[in-house]
């Protein structure tokens, strides 16, 4: 999930940073308003923490600009403004929690999955076949075996099966789990669905990740062994998916590799 932070303070932007990309989120820094407001036209973000005062505009003027939008993510406000005046201010102006200066981070992480909850209206246990995920607990497993991920393996994962059956780009992987600091290029994402098809597919008959030929991959229990590369007597044998348009529908064709 790509949080986006609206801070001008450098320290507590750094800080924020860190800890919510620790708890496995991606997260850009926004430092004022108009970069804010570039940012969230240019993103889907499923979180906006704001900073009220802005060095070139007060930070109700970005949340009546998030709200003005048909659809706009959830937003925090996290402000030295502590009066209930503030507060009240605050949240009649669209925000869906306020949070005051100086905080507990731990407190803050609470509130901030507590949000993506309320906005996300997928659940928070996501299975393919015998493959579970735990979004508030980040823990997966299969076929009742813990599997330790890496951050940004659970990112992906998290992604792919919240899309299930959906091929996704590379681009389209980058920009959900990176933020928009990484530029390098999108075959990072070959090497991480490498180690992803390690931890949950190689000891398993069912391959659940699979390959779909000009765009990217997919998490699928649909295609049986499809699209992920099983091991029979030390050679690779596997299935690759297709992508095509037929009618303006986008289809996806397994066939023999």
């Amino acid at each position: 999930m790509r949080i986006l932070v609206v801070e001008d303070e450098k320290r507590i932007a750094d800080f924020l940073t860190r800890g919510l990309q620790g708890a496995g989120y991606a997260v850009d820094i926004a430092p004022d308003g108009t970069t804010a407001i570039e940012f969230i036209h240019a993103t889907d973000y499923d979180l906006v923490i704001l900073d009220l005062m802005l060095p070139d505009m007060d930070g109700l003027k970005v949340l009546e600009r998030i709200r003005s939008r048909k659809v706009g993510p959830p937003v925090m406000i996290l402000s030295a403004r502590g009066q209930v005046d503030d507060r009240v201010k605050g949240l009649e102006h669209g925000a869906d929690d306020y949070l005051v200066k100086p905080f507990a981070f731990v407190e803050l992480l609470a509130r901030v999955r507590a949000l993506l909850r309320r906005g996300q209206p997928a659940p928070e246990r996501l299975q393919v076949a015998d493959l579970t995920l735990d979004c508030v607990r980040r823990k997966v497993t299969r076929a009742t075996e813990p599997i330790d991920l890496a951050p940004k393996e659970f990112g992906i994962l998290e992604y792919m099966m919240r899309n299930k059956g959906r091929p996704l780009s590379r681009t389209m992987i980058v920009e959900h789990v990176w933020d928009m600091d990484y530029d390098g290029l999108t075959n990072i994402v070959d090497v991480y669905i490498r180690h992803l098809r390690s931890k949950i597919d190689d000891r398993f008959p069912l391959k659940l990740i699979q390959t779909v030929r000009g765009i990217g991959y997919m998490i699928s229990a649909g295609q049986g062994s499809h699209g992920a590369s099983s091991r029979t007597g030390g050679r690779t044998a596997g299935v690759s998916c297709l992508a095509s348009a037929t009618s303006g529908a986008s289809r996806v064709r397994c066939v023999s590799a």
